[in-house]
């Protein structure tokens, strides 16, 4: 018999392990199959909401922000780059971190599209797979049409300001609940798994919610 499963899923374009994640939760899913009708709703969560517009080094960020070295960044970036592999995921070279807060408002719109997750996918490979600035609009709509949406419709959502205070409303509702990283993966609206985890690991995560639901 198949259950349905709510799967919400917090996260951020900027987060290299939200990518990881959501490749690994998508297998999981692919394996179980039958068992499950899952639906996945994605929520804005920005690691860096005060970033400027140009951008930063990720050496310089992660330096400031974690007191990492260089050396140390590049062993975790490799260790990164061998868990996204192993799930399907190609990371390629990330020389800067940017401000996502308009691609979450494109998510938003995209959610109410029926495209909510193509374009987070999409998102990824975009900033993680080929270094592409997702704070620009033109790479916002470039990615907006790449899985199917109007793309002259994106560009307004992005110029107008559309879904701003929703977004932000959003970010605040997760902080409040008290979420501090991410990716956060919430099942059922009720049971709440945190990082990228391996495929395994969701596997049986999503076993346990759908036992005790069912």
């Amino acid at each position: 018999m198949t259950q349905s499963l709510r799967i919400d899923y917090v996260s951020d374009i900027a987060c290299p392990w939200c990518a990881v994640g959501l490749w690994s939760l998508q297998r999981a899913l692919s394996n179980l199959g039958d068992e499950v009708d899952a639906r996945i709703v994605f929520h804005p969560f920005e690691l860096n909401p005060d970033m400027r517009p140009e951008g930063e080094a990720i050496v310089d960020y992660l330096g400031r922000k974690y007191g990492r070295t260089p050396e140390q960044i590049a062993e975790s970036q490799a260790m990164i780059r061998a868990r996204g592999a192993s799930v399907g995921f190609a990371f390629g070279p990330r020389t800067h971190v940017y401000n996502t807060f308009d691609a979450h408002r494109l998510l938003h719109w995209a959610g109410l599209e029926g495209r909510q997750l193509p374009l987070k996918a999409a998102l990824l490979r975009a900033y993680h797979g080929e270094g592409k600035d997702p704070s620009q609009h033109d790479v916002l709509v470039e990615v907006a049409e790449s899985v199917g949406l109007d793309g002259a419709a994106a560009r307004r959502v992005l110029e107008t300001g559309q879904y701003a205070d929703e977004v932000r409303a959003e970010e605040r509702e997760y902080i409040d609940m008290g979420i501090q990283s991410v990716p956060a993966i919430i099942f059922n609206q009720k049971y709440l798994l945190s990082g990228g985890q391996p495929v395994e690991a969701f596997e049986q995560a999503i076993r346990q919610v759908l036992a005790e639901a069912g």
